[in-house]
């Protein structure tokens, strides 16, 4: 736990993405800042792709104490920190950065809260499951890594680019039974699987219409996980839902990271049910 910022003049503090707009971390983290009774501010940072050097570099020269990154930096970011968290580097992929008087260090907890989310929402035991992953990118590493703890019978992960699931299979091969392929396969492997876990964006505000998988492709009674919270319900859990499944949204997973970024950048416990409060009524 990182030394306590409550005696600092005023915490700043911000998210980093492409797009940024849709992202309610603003509202769950100064509502976490006012709950403390912390002086400062969260503020939402649109960084293109080919800005992000310049925008990493600024983290220091403005004197934020850290940022959350999102997507589509959270593996590119990782080149332009002094220190990575082994966890994180395992990962490769990193969600918060903490600035301690210029020196940068990335983290990931994107995984760890995710997984006591699903495991208190929706799936108590993941030991011995099959579980179908959705993506391979930067999101998709922290929960597969994390998911590696809890000892399922195997993980299968499908993307869009059959090479890069395979890879991540590979890469992790020796710690747990991965598999990867395309999407061109996933009605095949989603007809085996108990736990489905979409980590990419499709579906997420405002194109909430979309799904990443054909409704008919989702097995009966089989526990459905989506990333996005927002919307709460995304069309892939409401589908789900008509299949008997058991569904389970991102808000958990978002509160949990957020929680876990703060008490880096502050070393208090976070106010994860000011946060929540926060989060919600900002989706209303």
């Amino acid at each position: 736990m990182k030394e306590t910022q409550a005696g600092t003049d005023y915490l700043k503090l911000g998210v980093m993405g492409d797009p940024i707009g849709h992202s309610k971390s603003p509202a769950m983290h100064n509502a976490a800042l006012a709950a403390l009774n912390l002086q400062g501010a969260y503020i939402p940072l649109h960084i293109r792709p080919e800005r992000l050097g310049d925008a990493i570099e600024s983290v220091k020269t403005l004197g934020f104490r850290g940022v959350n990154v999102t997507i589509p930096h959270k593996v590119e970011v990782m080149r332009y920190l002094d220190a990575i968290d082994e966890g994180a580097a395992r990962i490769g992929a990193v969600n918060t950065i903490v600035n301690d008087n210029g020196r940068l260090t990335g983290y990931n907890t994107d995984g760890i809260g995710y997984v006591r989310s699903l495991k208190e929402e929706a799936c108590p035991d993941l030991k011995g499951k099959r579980i179908a992953v959705l993506g391979a990118g930067g999101a998709a590493r922290g929960i597969i890594y994390a998911l590696i703890g809890e000892q399922p019978e195997s993980i299968s992960i499908i993307n869009r680019t059959e090479d890069k699931a395979k890879a991540l299979a590979q890469e992790w091969g020796t710690m747990a039974e991965l598999h990867g392929c395309g999407e061109e396969h996933a009605k095949e492997v989603l007809s085996r699987a108990e736990v489905i876990i979409n980590t990419t964006s499709v579906g997420m505000h405002p194109r909430i219409s979309e799904m990443p998988v054909h409704p008919e492709w989702i097995p009966e009674g089989a526990v459905v996980s989506d990333l996005i919270y927002n919307p709460l319900k995304t069309e892939l859990l409401l589908q789900s839902e008509q299949r008997n499944c058991t569904v389970h949204g991102g808000l958990g997973m978002f509160i949990n990271q957020g929680a876990y970024a703060l008490e880096y950048w502050t070393g208090l416990r976070a106010p994860v049910e000011a946060m929540k409060e926060a989060v919600l009524a900002s989706l209303l």
